[in-house]
């Protein structure tokens, strides 16, 4: 009877133990967090909240201005984007550590603008025309305003203190829209043949940049943040 009851006293003291230790790590758990992310989708704020170990919620901003130049139909172009983005996120943390799979939807109000000045002689759609009859070429671009987004990532663990995160992933924001494709050469308002001969070689020049576009509706995410979690 008395190993009984040193047994029952055994077991009764190992879970009083075990309940202290589950106490006082969440003492040391953190629900919410705020910090800053940055990377592909631009640098801005981010909040969040754990529910438990398995799901949390976070809300997120991305800006910044990029200057890039590219190619396309023959064309030399000089573009400029204004990334700037707000997305809703849910990550689950299936081992319950800092490993999540996050799938959200952003608020896109990203856009740019492309700018093409030929120095020489230059094929506009199939046509071959001099810098004085083209001028400055333009056109804007922009997307779609709702995007769905899919990452991987570390969000650290549920315990209070500073977090090193990162994720990468993708953001199906669709092609990019070419739109206002025009120039200022001596051909643009031009009301004779040769003048609607060069608007019309212009559309085309325009769907070849269109053309382009389609083939990059995916956009990829890879940003690192780091946040502090009360």
């Amino acid at each position: 009877m008395q190993h009984l009851f040193r047994v029952a006293a055994s077991f009764a003291a190992f879970v009083l133990a075990g309940h202290a230790l589950a106490q006082a790590d969440a003492g040391h758990q953190g629900t919410v967090s705020v910090g800053v992310t940055a990377g592909s989708l631009g640098v801005g704020p981010e909040i969040g909240y754990r529910l438990d170990q398995h799901v949390g919620v976070r809300a997120n901003g991305g800006f910044l201005g990029v200057d890039h130049s590219f190619s396309s139909g023959g064309l030399d172009y000089d573009g400029h984007a204004k990334l700037s983005s707000v997305g809703a996120i849910v990550d689950l943390y299936p081992f319950g550590g800092g490993f999540r799979i996050s799938a959200g939807a952003r608020y896109n109000g990203t856009d740019g603008n492309v700018r093409a000045t030929p120095n020489g002689p230059t094929r506009i759609g199939s046509l071959v025309f001099t810098p004085e009859q083209i001028g400055t070429i333009t056109g804007r671009a922009d997307l779609r305003e709702f995007a769905p987004q899919l990452t991987l990532g570390y969000g650290g663990k549920l315990r209070k203190g500073l977090v090193f995160t990162a994720e990468a992933g993708a953001l199906f924001q669709g092609a990019v829209r070419i739109r206002d494709f025009t120039s200022n050469g001596t051909l643009a308002t031009d009301p004779t043949i040769a003048g609607t001969t060069y608007r019309n070689e212009l559309a085309k020049q325009r769907q070849k940049l269109q053309d382009s576009a389609n083939d990059y509706q995916v956009y990829p995410i890879l940003q690192v943040g780091l946040k502090y979690r009360f």
